[in-house]
């Protein structure tokens, strides 16, 4: 297809022509009616002279009779510009005025007429054309009063010519307009399909331009860019995962098979091939409960738990989940606190409390203080190995927290901290398969909100920043499934 037929088959470009076709139809329609009343002033300009100017010349006649009539209307007839004047005896002929021929029939019947006409002193043959009154006078006579028609004639060539020129005129101009339209459209649509193109070859980063009018093309550009986004950080996200599913598990599944085999190759007692299947039970369970913390954190990236949501008070899972875990932490050397407060929001619990849960135990396994540093004071050494649950509302936002006073996260690793099977230097050490925040992430994203990771001096605040519920509806209707894999 050639560049013009590509153009002049642009929605634009249809929608200008419509445009131009209304607005010429309306732009006629005004000049017709300007025209058309432009004749019936002028008629009605004449009508009103010929009127009056019949009143006199009958009022004439009627006081001095034929005898002074005559020679009145030859010294009108002679004026410049004249009217035209016709005075007929009962039988038809002419005895004064002006008119030298007129159409048959004209004189035979009174009133009003448009009729074709030549003056007397005009030595061509051309007619034309006039708007006369015939009246009849006592004794058969009659008088022809009328007006040439010339001067509306021009006047409504003047108006017919310059209706012309202007539809010409906006038609070339709505046109060349449309063009322009349809050009700035297809170049912007073109760019749109070029991009689009690169991101179907598989250059996923490719993003549509946006100008900077702010119009409906601009607006669809970024909520395609949106779309991009969020398809290529889902898209990094799976490779993520699978490099990382292909490489985290490969070790424990290795393990697991070693512990086989030398089971199966040593001739030990039933006792040691228990404690080997142990084991291996022991590896499964942590391989299944990595599994089910990756379906978990995809169930609340693609939005499918949103249909299971409920209002409830944060407060409630604060105190279950510290009613859970008070003993393990007690095991640990730990001390569970809470602290909460009247905390109503909108959403799923079942995943609210996972993901609580998971700072908890993160808080507990890797919150114990440095004892390089421990405090002399017993009340603060005790007070380092706390770990503080709490539920509060702040604004129109629930503040699910959990405080530990261990070493933290430095501020340049937190960004990374929350990246599935990410585990930090410090931890490498203790058992855990890196999704404990990366659930947690998810799951604050999934209901309008946000992980935050803070200092506790010394310590790590994590913070589930969820929306109330006063604005938990509006914030979950407006929001898409957007879960990045990376929080800032």
């Amino acid at each position: 297809m050639t560049a013009f037929g590509k153009l002049i088959r642009t929605t634009a470009f249809r929608l200008t022509l419509v445009y131009l076709f209304l607005f010429a139809l309306f732009a006629a329609s005004l000049l017709g009616y300007f025209a058309w009343n432009t004749r019936r002033m002028i008629n009605e300009q004449i009508t009103a002279t010929v009127n009056a100017e019949t009143g006199e010349i009958v009022d004439i006649y009627t006081r001095r009779g034929l005898r002074i009539l005559v020679p009145t209307i030859e010294n009108r007839a002679l004026r410049p510009g004249a009217n035209l004047y016709l005075v007929t005896t009962p039988e038809g002929k002419a005895i004064g005025g002006n008119v030298g021929a007129l159409a048959p029939g004209v004189m035979a019947s009174t009133g009003w007429s448009e009729t074709r006409y030549r003056r007397l002193d005009e030595q061509d043959t051309a007619e034309h054309r006039a708007l006369v009154r015939v009246t009849e006078l006592t004794n058969g006579f009659r008088l022809l009063v009328g007006r040439d028609l010339e001067e509306r004639r021009r006047l409504f060539g003047i108006v017919a010519k310059a209706a012309q020129w202007s539809l010409l005129v906006v038609i070339v101009l709505g046109i060349c307009g449309g063009i322009f339209v349809a050009r700035r459209v297809l170049q912007r649509i073109d760019a749109m399909t070029g991009t689009t193109r690169r991101i179907m070859a598989g250059d996923l980063s490719g993003r549509l331009p946006v100008g900077r009018s702010g119009d409906e093309l601009d607006r669809l550009a970024e909520n395609l860019n949106a779309m991009l986004e969020r398809i290529e950080t889902l898209m990094m996200g799976l490779k993520e995962v699978s490099d990382n599913i292909a490489h985290d598990l490969k070790t424990p599944l290795t393990r697991m098979r070693n512990r086989a085999e030398e089971a199966l190759a040593s001739s030990g007692s039933e006792a040691e091939y228990r404690a080997a299947l142990e084991r291996t039970i022991e590896e499964s369970d942590g391989l299944i409960r990595t599994f089910n913390a990756l379906l978990m954190i995809a169930r609340a990236e693609s939005g499918q738990a949103r249909g299971n949501m409920d209002d409830f008070d944060a407060a409630d899972v604060a105190k279950g989940i510290h009613e859970l875990y008070e003993p393990l932490a007690e095991d640990d050397g730990m001390t569970l606190r809470v602290r909460t407060a009247n905390a109503r929001l909108h959403g799923n619990r079942e995943l609210i409390s996972q993901a609580l849960a998971n700072l908890v135990e993160n808080a507990i396994k890797y919150g114990k203080p440095s004892p390089v540093v421990q405090p002399l004071d017993p009340a603060a050494a005790a007070r380092t190995r706390e770990v503080l649950i709490e539920a509060r509302r702040e604004g129109d936002r629930v503040l699910l927290s959990v405080t530990d006073h261990g070493p933290g996260i430095p501020e340049g690793d937190r960004k990374h901290a929350v990246e599935r099977f990410v585990r930090l230097e410090a931890s490498r050490t203790l058992p855990g398969s890196g999704l404990g925040l990366s659930l947690a992430n998810a799951v604050a994203t999934l209901h309008g909100g946000e992980l935050r990771l803070g200092d506790s001096h010394p310590g790590l605040t994590a913070t589930l920043v969820i929306p109330a519920l006063s604005a938990a509806g509006d914030r979950l209707a407006a929001q898409t499934p957007d879960v990045p894999q990376k929080v800032a």
